[in-house]
């Protein structure tokens, strides 16, 4: 056994765990294989497939003044590196002070049925039908005057998670993204697509190029507006880049200690508070159809809201807004302990609902004059207080006057937190799955609607483009 192929995940966890000596520990074996392409000027440029694993211990150690973790993980770990791994985690745990979070390593939960079964992996396969959708699009792009540039990535993950105190699970998660830029030959006018996807199944290049060559025309004519407070239209990829940096804000502890946009004046949180008049309702939930996400917490390090003695603890499907109410903060156990909250752990997808049922055509058909964003980038934190954000505009603002884009107007760096946002929007549209272009490569599983807002505040000009 001489290469980390040789050993199946499940028994290289099984094996991590009888080399361990410590009081407690937990392994993490995750198995990823990825697949991409990638084009510019409407040509195929590269292609290729990659495999890897990636091996944690997680060592408990029960002491006097309370119980200590050291984590370690490694990457493409063979069978002779195994053992000095596991060593490597509870020398780290001995060396440490007791954990803060320290709680008792979950048990009960049934083991996954195909925890022993080899790990699902992905192959250019996934690609077979986009691919030749990929070359009609180029052929269209070309004969139309445009050339298109991107990517598509696929990547799967299978991670298993074994405890001394007898868990056993295995989840798999697969996480595709397609960008696709379209830009004049000239260079001069830049469009942008994106959506994310499973398994390649649902997503059609040919229509992202038909979206491209209309924002494209758009950008023909060029308008220059100054500084201010516009209507704008922020698309569902702009919404949920602004939400989940917001609930990425929203550990329970820090809101009680004073220290974020949901802590309550004097003392407490905002929970309960009512944060939108729309019966906005942001949730999370492991089953949600296309979203699919982990059942239960993966944790290779411990943060504001994770945990790694919470490891293989359920996520149940949770409402953080409920008809525009704050109602959840994520915590741990422990950080449930400090703050007596619920158990509500981080999630692996964010969809809003916010009971509209027009598209963001529609929307824009309804809008007597206003501004209609592509999406945000370079997103930055200003103040945690408010959750004050800045960052810029990209790849297309368009001037909307009496219901039809008349033009492109120049970019501009933006100041909003998007809490204060919820409050002031007017209208959401139809909650559609939508790809987070500034977080992509952190966070893929998202949902939104449109949002109107009767005066975002775009605070400068920017040149960028």
């Amino acid at each position: 056994m001489s290469t980390s192929r040789t050993i199946k995940p499940h028994e290289i966890v099984e094996r991590a765990l009888e080399l361990s000596t410590a009081d407690g520990c937990v392994v993490i074996a995750d198995e990823e294989s990825t697949a991409n392409l990638r084009w510019a000027g409407n040509a195929l440029t590269t292609n290729g497939v990659t495999r890897g694993r990636t091996l944690t211990v997680i060592a408990t150690v029960d002491g006097k003044e309370g119980t200590a973790s050291g984590v370690v993980s490694r990457s493409a770990v063979t069978a002779a590196d195994l053992e000095p791994l596991v060593r490597a985690a509870e020398a780290a745990a001995r060396g440490a002070g007791p954990a803060e979070d320290a709680q008792p390593l979950v048990t009960g939960t049934p083991a996954s049925p195909d925890f022993t079964d080899a790990p699902a992996e992905t192959s250019p396969a996934v690609f077979a039908d986009f691919a030749p959708a990929l070359g009609e699009a180029f052929a269209r792009a070309r004969a139309g005057g445009r050339e298109l540039y991107g990517f598509a990535n696929h990547v799967l993950v299978s991670t298993y998670v074994g405890t001394s105190t007898g868990l056993r699970l295995r989840h798999d998660q697969p996480k595709g993204t397609l960008e696709l830029n379209a830009k004049s030959p000239d260079r001069q006018r830049s469009a942008w697509a994106g959506r994310a996807t499973r398994d390649f199944k649902d997503v059609d290049p040919t229509v992202l190029d038909a979206e491209l060559a209309v924002r494209l025309g758009w950008a023909e004519r060029k308008i220059e507006l100054p500084a201010g407070r516009y209507e704008t239209l922020l698309p569902p990829t702009a919404v949920a880049d602004l939400l989940i940096y917001q609930m990425w804000s929203a550990a329970a502890r820090d809101a009680v200690e004073g220290r974020t946009v949901f802590s309550k004046p004097g003392g407490g949180t905002r929970l309960g508070e009512k944060l939108s008049e729309l019966p906005l309702t942001l949730r999370s939930d492991p089953n949600a159809p296309g979203l699919e996400s982990a059942p239960f917490v993966i944790a290779h390090s411990s943060g504001d809201d994770a945990s790694v003695f919470d490891n293989g603890l359920p996520v149940p499907a949770t409402e953080w807004i409920s008809g525009g109410e704050l109602a959840r903060l994520t915590t741990t156990r422990h950080s449930a302990g400090l703050t007596g909250l619920p158990v509500s752990p981080a999630f692996g997808n964010l969809i809003l609902d916010g009971g509209g049922d027009k598209s963001l055509e529609e929307m824009v058909a309804a809008t007597e004059r206003g501004l209609l964003l592509t999406c945000l980038w370079y997103i930055r934190e200003v103040d945690p207080a408010t959750l004050l954000l800045t960052g810029l505009t990209r790849d297309g603002v368009y001037l909307v006057e009496n219901g039809q884009v008349v033009g492109e107007v120049n970019n501009f760096r933006f100041n909003e937190s998007p809490v204060d946002l919820l409050s002031r929007a007017t209208e959401a549209g139809r909650t559609e799955k939508t790809l987070p272009r500034e977080w992509s490569d952190w966070f893929t599983r998202a949902a939104m609607p449109a949002l109107r807002i009767p005066d975002f505040n775009m605070s400068s000009v920017s040149k960028g483009v």
